[in-house]
């Protein structure tokens, strides 16, 4: 079988956050996949299989499935699109529902649900794990999202994940902030975001599903895109995911589904014996 490794939110490879794409042929088992994804040890391992009538997408970390996975769908139709097993569009059967990919020019869109954060108390130990203070946290279905004051602490970040692990009830741990109009002296991060025309800066933490920190987080972003069109008043938005290879990734918020746009480069491809 096919497999790929591909930088996606990013046309620079050893950029943005890499993904294995698999094209699986025949059947497989679930222990098969996470053995794959354990091997490949990268944040997500998507698997793409050709069902009677609908293309399926699964997801795996290198401990678990995931219901939702921004950066591997796109890493996915990277591939068909590379390939020409696609054209313009193609829409994945995943856990999450129907998901769609188009081709727009060298970037691809993607149509993900819109996951909207609902505000809640921050949890005990929360502030003491991620070592700042915090203004606000909302949960999402799967994620946890906590706003600190400014871009700059965003970037200085040393959570103590071990903690993390154990005071977060979710997935993962959104840590964001607005971009100010100019930060003196606040590194090269604040300089990248600004020079993207971001709106939002954020992290993701997810040690209790096997990331520790996620480069480049698509699912995230279907949290953040609401979460900030709120605040900001503005449906389409740029966010800046400030790890240490970051990456950009364009959102406009619609009824109840989030378009993320980005790009991405295939770094290899080969074949699993």
């Amino acid at each position: 079988m096919r497999i790929f490794q591909v930088d996606a939110f990013t046309d620079v490879v050893f950029h943005g956050n890499p993904a294995a794409v698999c094209i699986v042929e025949g059947t497989v088992s679930d222990a098969w996949m996470q053995a794959v994804a354990a091997e490949m040890n990268l944040s997500e391992t998507a698997f793409v299989r050709q069902l009677p009538g609908a293309l399926e997408l699964r997801w795996f970390t290198p401990v678990t499935e995931v219901e939702l996975c921004g950066h591997a769908t796109l890493a996915a139709a990277h591939v068909l699109f590379e390939s020409g097993e696609a054209r313009r569009r193609v829409e994945f059967a995943t856990r999450s529902g129907t998901l769609g990919a188009i081709r727009v020019g060298h970037a691809i869109s993607l149509e993900l649900p819109a996951l909207p954060a609902m505000p809640v108390a921050v949890p005990d130990g929360l502030a003491a794990a991620l070592g700042t203070e915090l203004r606000a946290a909302a949960r999402s279905r799967v994620d946890l999202l906590v706003e600190v004051d400014d871009e700059a602490t965003v970037h200085a970040l040393r959570p103590d994940l071990a903690a993390l692990a154990r005071v977060v009830d979710a997935d993962g741990v959104i840590v964001t902030a607005a971009c100010s109009a100019a930060v003196d002296g606040a590194g090269a991060g604040a300089g990248a975001a600004r020079a993207a025309g971001a709106d939002f800066v954020s992290r993701y933490f997810a040690p209790a599903i096997g990331i520790d920190e996620d480069p480049v987080t698509g699912a995230a972003h279907c949290v953040l895109a609401p979460y900030w069109s709120g605040r900001l008043g503005r449906d389409r938005l740029v966010g800046y995911q400030a790890s240490r290879r970051g990456g950009v990734v364009r959102v406009a918020l619609g009824a109840d589904r989030v378009e993320l746009t980005g790009r991405a480069v295939t770094v290899f491809s080969g074949e699993l014996r």
